[in-house]
């Protein structure tokens, strides 16, 4: 399986003549990026209508073990992003 990095989403841009040269490619994208980052941190939910939800998500604090040892180990809360896919993307990686 490959993996597809940001440079491989630019290039597509351009290719696909979405954009007249990799700069604009590479700010669109990186405006895009910027603003569910920006969005995120407020606490937002940014919706891409067929493709997904991006959403932000507590965890509370908790114990763990170290595997190597089995000593308890304290984990502490934090927020972190998480994705819903989208209906359209689901059924179209099935």
């Amino acid at each position: 399986m490959a993996k597809i990095a940001k440079e491989n989403l630019i290039e597509t841009l351009v290719s696909k003549k979405c954009c007249d040269s990799k700069s604009a490619a590479a700010t669109c994208l990186n405006t895009i990026i910027d603003e569910i980052v920006s969005n995120l941190k407020k606490g937002n939910e940014v919706t891409l209508t067929g493709f997904g939800t991006f959403r932000v998500s507590k965890r509370k604090a908790r114990e763990g073990r170290n595997p190597k040892t089995g000593e308890a180990v304290k984990i502490p809360a934090k927020t972190v992003p998480k994705f819903k896919a989208g209906k359209t993307l689901r059924e179209a990686v099935k």
